[in-house]
């Protein structure tokens, strides 16, 4: 009788396991059932071999079955009758059985070769409430498809979709990943076409990996640059918002090919392209033919960037990456006269210049601890605000900690500290944009409003003037009441040697502070 219960038991529960997400887990579950009933099927029909006289007996008079007389409970021989099965019944489980491991088989096959094979997709939401002292605004923030990217409305806000797909498995198997950010994806406000023209699409990254051997593969498509310690991803950040050295000193996205290679302890990076987030060569207009048509130029120079990594420990990880270059810088055409000026402030003497950058970072994680810390440095010909070479360097620093409290749970701790010195020729150059007066009011940067206007007052338009140089200080609160939620409530003080923050009432200041939470929830 046991044995009867548990083949109906088991017969009943595998179609719906079969019919479950076909995951590894499962498959090798089910597997593991049918062995297990395979060979218990085999033990039954040897018992029923061996029992000829009462097989025979069952087959040639279909007779009523004896049944053995009931068992009382509180007997100790409740529950140890043995059960007899008939050649019919063992048949009826091997055709179940069968059915099974046709279904099992198939499960197996569309794993491993069907349409949604290596197929994952991943992701998360973030919406984030911000109060901007300066601004006096306070609002949240959730897929606003505002234009401008600045440090209190960067990559946070999102919606961010990660979608991969491997075709085949092992180390040697391709693969395909894109990911999408409606909201502040590399699409939505920095990639541009051929004139600088942002083109409003969602499509923040998108790669294809093809193993070449073990140790290198082959990377083509639109990537994140390879600067810094820190991530895009805000799932993956210790901090609400990005620190200085990430939104205005490393370099953007590239359009192009490469290659990663691994060797020990050591990991490289390799890949050429467009300037950075160019989606198409640019042209720039350099004057007009007799009839007013355009003269144009383009930058025929790509982009070279590289990074490495040394593993040190497994808690320690350095690297460093560079970007060599030729960057095209703003033009503007004018109607009275057809004359071209080039640069911010309308002062460079082409339409670009070569364009470097290098940094070194560093990682040390171990157990609930984690810090970073990444120094910068670039420059970029006819870049900066009067037209001569614009230099930026930068320092960032980050310490993590981890710990539970009771009634609360797991939580962490962050504090960060930034500086970024852009002073040389006005400021200017890399990610940093200021407006034809050589201010950027909304982040700090540039030439401060005082010295602005006693150089207009003078006739002058401001070149003469020093550019800003940025701090900041964030400190964070992290919680995590699942592993799928993540909760951050954020400090943050910027302040600057200039003055460079425009208030709401119009007048300009040196500092700003923001007061910040965010709610993530990572699927």
């Amino acid at each position: 009788m046991r044995k009867k219960l548990i083949c109906l038991l088991v017969a009943g529960s595998l179609p719906a396991m079969a019919m479950a997400d076909a995951t590894s887990d499962q498959i090798k579950a089910l597997q593991a059932q049918l062995n297990a009933l395979q060979k218990e099927v085999k033990q039954l029909r040897s018992e029923v071999a061996s029992k000829p006289k009462a097989a025979a007996a069952v087959t040639a008079a279909p007779a009523p079955a004896v049944v053995a007389a009931p068992v009382d409970i509180s007997s100790p021989d409740y529950g140890k009758t043995q059960a007899t099965l008939t050649n019919d019944q063992v048949d009826s489980m091997k055709q179940q059985i069968a059915n099974q491991q046709l279904k099992v088989d198939s499960l197996v096959d569309a794993a491993n070769t069907g349409p949604i094979a290596g197929l994952s997709i991943t992701g998360y939401i973030d919406p984030s409430y911000v109060y901007n002292r300066a601004q006096s605004s306070s609002s949240f923030l959730f897929a606003n498809h505002e234009s401008s990217y600045n440090y209190f409305n960067s990559t946070f806000g999102d919606l961010y979709l990660d979608i991969k797909k491997t075709f085949g498995v092992g180390p040697m198997a391709p693969s395909a990943e894109i990911t999408l950010m409606p909201n502040r994806g590399n699409g939505i406000t920095l990639l541009t076409n051929e004139h600088g023209n942002i083109g409003n699409n969602i499509l923040n990254t998108a790669v294809v990996n093809v193993p070449i051997t073990a140790t290198t593969t082959f990377v083509a498509g639109l990537i994140p640059s390879f600067g810094g310690y820190e991530v895009q991803q805000s799932n993956q950040m210790l901090t609400l918002t990005h620190n200085l050295l990430y939104d205005f000193s490393d370099p953007g996205s590239y359009i192009g090919a490469g290659a990663n290679y691994t060797t020990g302890n050591w990991a490289w990076k390799f890949f050429l392209g467009n300037e950075q987030y160019r989606t198409y060569g640019a042209t720039t207009q350099i004057g007009t033919n007799a009839l007013g048509d355009p003269i144009t130029t383009s930058n025929k120079i790509p982009t070279f960037t590289a990074r490495t990594d040394y593993t040190w420990s497994s808690a320690l990880d350095i690297g460093g990456s560079f970007n060599i270059g030729r960057q095209t810088l703003a033009s503007a055409i004018n109607p009275a006269t057809g004359t071209v000026s080039y640069g911010v402030g309308g002062n460079s003497p082409s339409a670009g210049g070569t364009f470097f950058f290098g940094e070194a970072d560093l990682t040390y994680t171990l157990a609930d601890v984690q810090y970073n810390a990444e120094l910068d440095y670039g420059q970029q010909q006819n870049g900066a605000f009067n037209g001569g070479q614009a230099q930026w360097y930068g320092l960032s620093l980050l310490a993590h900690r981890k710990f539970n409290l009771p009634m609360v749970g797991r939580m962490g701790a962050t504090v960060r500290y930034d500086v970024l010195v852009d002073s040389k020729n006005g400021g200017g150059g890399g990610g940093i944009a200021l407006n034809s007066n050589g201010m950027d009011t909304a982040d700090g940067f540039g030439i401060g409003a005082d010295c602005l206007a006693n150089s207009k007052a003078n006739g002058g338009l401001g070149f003469e003037c020093k550019g800003a140089t940025r701090q900041d200080v964030s400190l964070d609160l992290l919680f995590y009441p699942t592993q799928q939620i993540t909760v951050k409530v954020e400090y943050r003080h910027d302040w600057a040697n200039k003055q460079v923050f425009l208030k709401n009432d119009g007048s300009y200041g040196k500092s700003n502070d923001l007061l910040a939470t965010q709610f993530i929830y990572s699927f």
